[in-house]
């Protein structure tokens, strides 16, 4: 994630001059539409034990672009792509300053999305992003470069008006030919939560100079300061535990429980174990009321977690006895969602 000064200025960008080109531009003009059916399949999701974002294929041989601190100090990445989950094999390379990583996956014959020239992008230009906010997979999203902003000699941002919820970060940020010209990253500026994007020249750059790492390596070298160890008390629900429930209200655990991890993680991770527990523990609560009563067991299984939690006392045990409680519906899901399509087959 970066962190930015709200004085950051943004650098005088010449007029467009040459009338040839901009009809150019016109002529291979693509709609959002358009954009996300070509590169939606080299699109993918990033998971960890922590969190998840978004990524995109940016070569054949299986180099996967995302942000840094989506897998920072994780050994165990998988990379979902068209359904299948890959492990992630080596670190090509990684540039903390820009918040970027290039993973690499044991995967051929893949389709890179095509590279833009983020110097030619220009305040006013249409922005497509596409990524899973909220684990809603390829969410397409359009809107404008606000402005292009220096906030170090060594970095630029893109500033744009397209939204980016928990969940897109990592993911490619189009012109309107359908080139990816940033990758979209959290941004705090003065306090405040903003739409950035970072170059995709930088990207470039660090495709040229590859460092690579092994798993264990990196996440050593990008882990957050040590923290407290935990016993893991996942609970082993049975499929039948989801009886009653409707889709739209499974679906509405994965995305709330995948929203909650994602604003929670990041915040044990930095030190602040009590906000993590009390934004895992209010997601719970929320959950438990919308699901009602034709949803009975996850919502128990919920309210279960939550008295353990209160049980405790030290607030990175009930962090993760909240954490357990997700994981443990999250498993039971995933084994029912197997299961539906082994019976749809």
């Amino acid at each position: 994630m970066l962190v930015i000064s709200a004085c950051a200025s943004g650098p005088e960008v010449p007029a467009a001059s040459d009338a040839g080109r901009a009809e150019q531009r016109r002529e291979h003009k693509k709609d959002p539409a358009d954009i996300a059916e070509s590169a939606v399949p080299s699109i993918v999701a990033i998971v960890t034990e922590t969190g998840f974002g978004t990524g995109f294929v940016i070569s054949p041989d299986g180099l996967i672009a995302t942000n840094l601190h989506v897998v920072a100090g994780q050994k165990k990445i998988l990379v979902v792509l068209k359904g299948a989950k890959i492990p992630v094999t080596e670190v090509f390379g990684d540039d903390p300053e820009r918040d970027l990583v290039i993973l690499r996956i044991p995967a051929r014959n893949l389709s890179p999305l095509p590279l833009g020239d983020s110097n030619a992008v220009r305040p006013g230009q249409s922005v497509v992003a596409i990524g899973h906010p909220l684990g809603l997979e390829h969410t397409v999203s359009n809107g404008l470069v606000s402005a292009v902003r220096d906030v170090t000699p060594e970095l630029s941002v893109l500033q744009i008006s397209a939204p980016i919820a928990p969940g897109s970060s990592g993911g490619p940020l189009f012109n309107d030919r359908g080139e990816v010209i940033g990758i979209a990253t959290a941004v705090l500026v003065g306090g405040q939560n903003l739409n950035f994007g970072v170059p995709v020249n930088y990207l470039k750059d660090l495709l040229g100079r590859p460092v690579a790492m092994g798993m264990e390596a990196f996440a050593t070298s990008t882990a957050e300061p040590s923290l407290p160890k935990v016993e893991r008390k996942i609970p082993k629900h049975p499929t039948s535990a989801l009886k009653g429930c409707k889709p739209e209200a499974i679906a509405l655990i994965v995305r709330s429980i995948k929203s909650a991890i994602e604003v929670g993680a990041p915040l044990y991770n930095g030190g602040d174990f009590a906000s993590c527990y009390h934004v895992y523990a209010g997601a719970a609560l929320d959950l438990e009321r919308k699901l009602g009563k034709s949803c009975r067991k996850p919502a128990r299984a919920l309210a279960e977690g939550r008295r353990r939690a209160e049980k405790l006392t030290a607030p990175h045990e009930q962090a993760w006895a909240m954490r357990d409680a997700f994981d443990g519906l999250l498993d039971v899901i995933g084994r029912w969602a197997e299961e539906q399509s082994a019976t749809a087959e």
